[in-house]
């Protein structure tokens, strides 16, 4: 069966021909879509079929599913709203796919990847102000540099309950703080005797398109004769991969015999990245696995018997640049994480673990094990030739990775020193007595030091300032050629 953009044009001018000479030839019930709705459809229905991972667990993707061309046109106009029909070929979504999406403009999704956003650069977290409670707080992580925030009064530790007045709820944050509206008021509270109450202080912030660096600290401490790195890193994001080389060439000129990597408000980006961060890090390793792929069962069973090098990544020593990585060839490292680190910052620290001593402080990891890649309504899903009527694009999960062990992420990664950041103690990232960096520092220096329980609770985690950034806890896979080789194995399947 044929399908494609110029099938479906061609589809659609015959059935229009047809139902508008005869008013009871009507095949779709209905008003005939327009071509760019089933231009959109027909993109998400094959790219889905192709790369999907859960392809051969829904019915409507699979590829004897449609007995002739008019059945599969009359499926595709079953449902006119582009989200809506990807929504319904994923895979029990929710529960075991909640990390697929598509977007209509992938201009912003492509910004998004290279860390450009709308911000105010107050990057906070959301919690529930008590169990079973639908009212939440916001505590501020961190400030971004050189953003509206910076020079305002509002700093890392800051807790706030209502914008513009007005009560955060578990009904009313995506309005409040996630609208089109750029300018809002936050205002601010205090934790007294365990309990939270207004303070009196309100700032206005105002959201501009910004750049975030995720490279956020690096610097050196040096104590009892070891020169201890700390990289405070936020998001795998590519376009910075010559940032972090810098910091780990600035960590070589500076003889670093340790190294903290805090990855606590990480949560995933770009594979690559990840390779490149692991890399540096070591650099002894260079050929060999660093993990290693599954994908759906047409796909995999091919690439068993034709080209397994496709199924495993390797460790190397150039970025996805060219440049050359500055590495430490270290034997030790020690990861800093939340509950919140996941993806591509889960895949580095599972990908060193069977080859240098790792140790996790912190809370126990998001758990995901799942990569997707970006796909356009094109030949092959690549950009390059991308359909112009529209601008829509779709992240769909496309492999399951493990580290050279076999071993997975699923269900979180436990720490070895258990920490949990509370919004009582935050402390300043990056200074000596920061709770978290202090418990990783006295590890590396093998001191016990006396470490007092904060009696306010663990917050019932809820969003984050990225709740609704497109990279929020992914794993984004871009190889060269890879779509083309999965396009040319699953049509060879048909």
């Amino acid at each position: 069966m044929m399908k494609g953009k110029a099938y479906v044009l061609m589809m659609i001018a015959t059935l229009f021909l047809g139902w508008s000479c005869n008013d009871d030839d009507d095949l779709t019930g209905g008003e005939i879509p327009g071509s760019e709705d089933l231009e959109i459809q027909d993109f998400i229905w094959g790219g889905l079929n192709v790369f999907y991972l859960y392809q051969d667990d829904v019915p409507d993707l699979a590829d004897d599913r449609f007995n002739s061309d008019s059945e599969y046109l009359d499926f595709l106009a079953t449902e006119p709203v582009p989200e809506d029909f990807f929504e319904s070929l994923l895979f029990n979504r929710g529960v075991v796919d909640t990390e697929s999406w598509i977007v209509d403009d992938y201009i912003e999704l492509e910004n998004s990847f290279a860390g450009i956003s709308k911000s105010n650069g107050v990057e906070f977290g959301l919690g529930r102000i008590s169990a079973n409670s639908n009212d939440i707080l916001g505590y501020v992580r961190y400030i971004m540099p050189n953003s509206d925030a910076t020079d305002k009064d509002i700093r890392r530790g800051d807790i706030f309950l209502t914008v513009n007045g007005t009560q955060l709820t578990i009904e009313n944050y995506r309005e409040l703080l996630f609208s089109d509206l750029d300018t809002y008021t936050l205002d601010l509270a205090n934790i007294e005797n365990g309990t939270i109450v207004p303070n009196g202080r309100s700032v206005e912030l105002t959201k501009f398109e910004y750049t975030e660096n995720p490279v956020l600290i690096a610097k050196t401490f040096v104590e009892a004769g070891k020169k201890i790195g700390y990289l405070l890193y936020n998001s795998f994001d590519f376009p910075f991969d010559d940032d972090m080389n810098d910091a780990f060439l600035q960590f070589k000129n500076e003889s670093v015999t340790d190294l903290i990597v805090d990855l606590r408000y990480n949560r995933g980006g770009r594979g690559s990245s990840a390779l490149a961060l692991a890399g540096m890090i070591t650099g002894q390793f260079k050929g060999e696995v660093f993990q290693r792929d599954q994908y759906n069962p047409k796909i995999q069973a091919e690439l068993e018997e034709s080209n397994p090098d496709w199924l495993v990544e390797k460790f190397t020593d150039r970025l996805a640049n060219g440049n050359r990585i500055n590495s430490l060839n270290l034997n030790s490292v020690h990861f800093i994480v939340t509950d919140g680190s996941a993806s591509a910052s889960e895949l580095t620290i599972s990908a060193l673990q069977p080859y240098i001593d790792v140790t996790i402080v912190g809370d126990v990891t998001y758990g995901k094990y799942t990569g997707s890649l970006t796909l356009y309504d094109s030949d092959d899903y690549r950009r390059e030739g991308a359909n112009p009527d529209h601008l829509y694009a779709m992240q769909p999960l496309i492999l399951e990775y493990t580290n050279s062990l076999g071993q997975t992420v699923r269900g979180g990664m436990q720490p070895d020193i258990e920490r949990i950041e509370r919004i009582s103690n935050m402390g300043i990232l990056g200074e000596r007595n920061e709770p978290l960096l202090s418990v990783a520092i006295n590890d590396i220096l093998g001191v016990t030091a006396k470490f007092e329980e904060d009696k306010f609770p663990k917050l019932e985690m809820v969003g984050h300032s990225k709740s609704f950034y497109p990279m929020t806890e992914n794993l984004i896979i871009e190889k060269p050629g890879l779509r083309k080789v999965l396009n040319e194995i699953s049509q060879g399947n048909k």
